[in-house]
């Protein structure tokens, strides 16, 4: 080490950044390994870009709390979900004292935010059945300040049962923020608890548009909450978090002909997701399909760096997600387009015929 990276703080250099789906993979002309939408959207744009924009861009608030059924001073916007998750750690929770609580397997950036921010991380398993443990949840409530619950959940596609995050919000009443992460809930909209957020003060939703409206690259995320905790993320936010040109497009996604878009690809995106996993039942090394409620599926095999490896050879990009506590062997597909799924349904086929030649030969 030189000696000027030294100088950077001893978390940092300790620290293990997250594998994001672009940085762990490269190459190949098919990318599954993100949970992106394939189905783009084309948009317009001024281009008149001189002037700085605001910091809570007034038409982009207001089009996402209409979409979304909230007041316009429940809503914050951000670049991404991944900044609404940073800045709720760094003002809500006091470094080296206050800690935040996660249900692995889960999103990694809950942990990653945590810990850059000297924020201590309970971890708190799900069950088997992939729902959440509250007796061993709520025994860890010595100064938690944020519990993260991912629904759908990423990677597994699950839902937590409704009942279960009402169980925690009654249970954190005053003492902590509960984050409901609903990236992927246009896949599941019966499933979101926004519509909680009058009942409950201690309830925060992050939303993005990355996922069901096909935006991964603008970095445009949401964060619902009440009044009060807006304004408390509004303090650390930065100047100017929304480029003009991402409120813009934005703006144009979430007006009634792009919501109409979003939900046809979706239907989409559904019943494709449905027919893959019914598929990957049939083949001889898919000891588990996991049932999913977003635009993946995760599957359980014998050996998922040798499928993630062998199905890349041909072009085709799907994520490895062994080292997720609690899961084992087990890979991640998100759903491309129509000609894109039947590539992969392919190429995993032939894998079958590859496993089947070998143990021949290996007899």
């Amino acid at each position: 080490m030189s000696r000027i990276s030294s100088l950077a703080r001893q978390k940092v250099q300790q620290l293990v950044p997250y594998a994001s789906a672009r940085l762990s993979m490269s190459g190949g002309s098919v990318w599954l390994n993100a949970n992106e939408n394939s189905m783009a959207t084309d948009y317009e744009l001024s281009g008149q870009y001189n002037r700085y924009p605001d910091c809570q861009p007034k038409e982009l608030i207001s089009a996402y709390a209409a979409y979304a059924g909230v007041e316009t001073n429940q809503v914050l916007t951000s670049r991404g979900a991944d900044e609404g998750i940073e800045l709720l750690i760094r003002s809500f929770c006091e470094p080296g004292q206050d800690a935040i609580s996660i249900c692995p397997p889960t999103y990694g950036m809950y942990k990653i935010s945590a810990e850059s921010q000297l924020v201590d991380v309970n971890i708190v398993p799900l069950t088997q059945d992939l729902t959440l443990d509250l007796p061993t949840l709520f025994a860890q409530k010595a100064n938690v300040k944020l519990v993260f619950i991912c629904s759908p959940n990423n990677p597994t596609g699950d839902l937590i049962p409704r009942e279960q995050i009402v169980e925690v919000l009654e249970f954190y009443k005053d003492k902590a923020l509960v984050v409901v992460d609903e990236a992927y809930i246009e896949f599941a909209p019966e499933a979101s608890v926004a519509g909680l957020l009058n009942q409950y003060s201690n309830l925060v939703v992050l939303r993005t548009l990355s996922k069901a409206f096909a935006l991964a690259g603008l970095r445009c995320g949401f964060t619902l909450a009440e009044p009060s905790v807006i304004a408390a993320l509004r303090q650390m936010i930065a100047p100017y978090p929304v480029p003009a040109p991402v409120a813009e497009i934005a703006v144009q996604a979430l007006s009634s002909q792009g919501q109409q878009k979003m939900r046809a690809t979706v239907e989409q995106i559904n019943s494709l997701r449905d027919s893959f996993s019914t598929f990957a039942t049939t083949l001889s090394y898919v000891s588990r399909v996991y049932p999913s409620k977003a635009n993946y599926v995760l599957l359980s095999v014998p050996d998922a760096a040798a499928l993630v490896s062998f199905i890349a050879e041909q072009g085709v990009l799907i994520r490895n997600q062994s080292s997720q506590l609690g899961l084992g062997q087990v890979v991640r597909v998100s759903i491309g387009s129509p000609d894109e799924m039947a590539q992969l349904q392919q190429i995993m086929s032939s894998y079958s015929t590859k496993i089947t030649t070998e143990k021949q030969e290996s007899l």
